[in-house]
């Protein structure tokens, strides 16, 4: 008889397949409400984000008492905190347009500012 899959696993597994849905909504949206997600998805104290980010951290630390053990090889721990780094790295740079983002998710379509010319898609970034 095989073993059920233990509850962390489906659990992962169910968050996998949301995610795909929310995806999936996200693309069909109108633009005032897809900004309303993106906002929550991008919130850096509550969204999904935050959540993935501080998972892979938890998952690095969990590794890297596994490589110290031998159990696991340390270029996994390496991965897994460089994911880590990474992701933060990603959610600060995204956190300084959440309040842009929160601020035109939450007006009406109708009000909603048009821009008066195409927005360049090329910015530099500062670091």
């Amino acid at each position: 008889m095989p073993h059920p899959m233990p509850y962390p696993v489906r659990l992962a597994d169910e968050i996998t397949r949301q995610l795909g849905q929310l995806s999936d909504h996200l693309s069909q949206l109108p633009p005032s409400q897809a900004v309303q997600v993106i906002a929550r998805v991008l919130d850096p104290d509550d969204g999904v984000l935050g959540g993935i980010t501080h998972l892979v951290t938890t998952g690095s630390m969990f590794a890297k008492d596994q490589a110290e053990r031998g159990a696991l090889p340390p270029e996994v721990w390496l991965a897994l905190g460089r994911a880590s780094n990474d992701l933060h790295d990603v959610a600060l740079d995204l956190d300084e347009h959440h309040d842009a983002l929160r601020r035109i998710g939450s007006m009406p379509a109708a009000t909603a500012p048009a821009p008066s010319a195409p927005a360049p898609l090329v910015v530099r970034r500062r670091r």
